[in-house]
């Protein structure tokens, strides 16, 4: 279940917003087929530490962080993906592995792929491996304020067309490229 602080943060901003019940999705790209949605609906969170600061970075569900790219945007030495135990406490109302694009509820700041601005809606996990939650991009635009820029790595045409397996996104310490 969506947690109530997620709820009544979106109802306070008044941001209209949609629930989908699903089977139980712990990737994103689980969630995609769990909806039977295309994949270019679905949105992801993943925690990046930059330079010891936590930040939701918000992607396309089917691509991987591009740390190299974080780390240019962000102006910092290092970026890697957050072990769970160095955010969790974050979200304390959610699912481990579920947390949500709200940066300014859970008080990190949040950047977005840019690709992502192509699509009126946004489908995303928001604390829950059993619902997940649809908003207008404007709406999430105009409550988060997130740097909006190119995070992640270019997809090969098969994954583009969805016949390639998805992997792991690749940590960067910030050594020289």
């Amino acid at each position: 279940m969506i947690p109530n602080a997620i709820q009544s943060y979106l109802r306070r901003h008044r941001v209209p917003f949609e629930r989908y019940a699903h089977p139980r999705a712990v990737s994103a790209m689980e969630l995609v087929d769990a909806l039977n949605v295309p994949v270019r609906r679905v949105a992801k969170s993943v925690i990046v530490l930059a330079d010891r600061q936590p930040w939701i970075v918000v992607v396309p569900a089917m691509t991987t962080v591009d740390l190299r790219q974080i780390r240019h945007t962000l102006g910092v030495r290092t970026a890697r993906l957050a072990a769970e135990s160095e955010f969790v406490d974050h979200f304390p109302d959610c699912e481990t592995g579920a947390e949500p694009p709200f940066g300014e509820l859970y008080g990190l700041p949040v950047a977005m792929d840019e690709s992502l601005s192509v699509n009126e809606r946004l489908l995303f996990r928001a604390g829950s491996h059993e619902e997940a939650l649809e908003m207008r991009f404007q709406d999430f635009a105009r409550l988060e304020w997130p740097l909006v820029a190119s995070f992640i790595q270019p997809l090969p045409r098969e994954k583009e067309e969805g016949k390639a397996t998805y992997g792991a996104p690749m940590e960067d310490s910030g050594a020289s490229a």
